[in-house]
């Protein structure tokens, strides 16, 4: 919702300064500097990009519309899930969640969470540590950092899209100079034309200037930035599950190890304590 808001705003912001100065928006309309524009970025973000890269960047261009980051819910469910395994291995032992962890999808265990079992990269990030602590004995501090390092993985390629987009998002104040001196070479074929007319073709020759550095700042730079905003809240669900494992691993009681999680998220997602309690008992 504040992504579309902000376009608009954008837009109005411009076009109705624009036109307050007494502007005629039908200058404004130069379709081959659109092409130009547009048409060498989408060309140089194809040369950039090896074909998974674009493949990746389309498929979360999308994204810049929806919510983003995990909601308190999600969270609520993700600690309620951690609480639920710990106590089980508490009771059990790591062997009891063996049959859990390699069918997530079909276990009992995990069918109450429904917003964990649809996000599969999480969901293989507890399961792949679960399994590592059944099958070695490993100290919490190399789990932290066999963590560590799946988790820097995860957001390098989190990172793709929008470093990708603001790579073409700097190119496009250049391509807009591209568009604008097209046109002035173009404007130097009609010098024998009356200063009105001459007057008209650097105009829309400018436009291109014009286009390039909207684009930039007031579109495509914006929407790199939310896409590395999303990465970096996505990375936030990541960690409350690391500090949760590694303070089990560690030693602590199922209650602290998840209330030690709650504590790595930050700002209005993060539950109190009273409604991680609720949730965990409603679960």
């Amino acid at each position: 919702m504040f992504t579309i808001i902000g376009f608009v705003v954008v837009v109005v912001a411009v076009v109705g300064g624009f036109l307050m100065g007494g502007g005629n928006l039908h200058v404004l309309w130069q379709p081959a500097e659109f092409i130009i524009i547009f048409g060498a970025a989408l060309g140089a973000f194809f040369i950039s990009s090896p074909g998974g890269i674009v493949g990746l960047v389309f498929k979360n261009i999308s994204t810049i519309f929806s919510a983003g980051a995990a909601t308190k819910k999600e969270y609520l469910e993700l600690l309620s899930l951690m609480s639920t395994i710990f106590s089980k291995i508490r009771k059990d032992g790591l062997i009891s969640i063996e049959a859990e962890i390699e069918n997530p999808k079909k276990s009992q265990l995990f069918s109450k969470y429904k917003s964990v079992l649809s996000n599969h990269h999480a969901l293989d990030f507890i399961c792949d540590n679960l399994k590592v602590m059944i099958t070695t004995n490993m100290p919490p501090h190399e789990l932290e950092s066999l963590m560590d390092v799946d988790i820097s993985a995860h957001h390098q390629v989190e990172m793709v899209p929008s470093e990708s987009i603001t790579k073409v998002a700097d190119a496009l104040p250049g391509l807009g100079i591209v568009a604008a001196v097209l046109g002035v070479v173009l404007t130097m074929g009609k010098i024998d034309e009356p200063p009105s007319v001459l007057g008209h073709h650097i105009g829309a020759a400018l436009v291109g200037t014009f286009l390039g550095v909207l684009m930039c700042y007031g579109f495509v730079g914006p929407i790199a930035t939310n896409l590395e905003n999303q990465a970096k809240e996505r990375g936030i669900y990541f960690e409350v599950i690391k500090v949760a494992l590694v303070a089990f691993v560690g030693g602590a009681a199922p209650q602290m190890a998840v209330e030690l999680g709650r504590r790595a998220i930050g700002g209005k997602e993060r539950p109190t304590f009273m409604e991680l309690e609720k949730g965990i008992r409603n679960k």
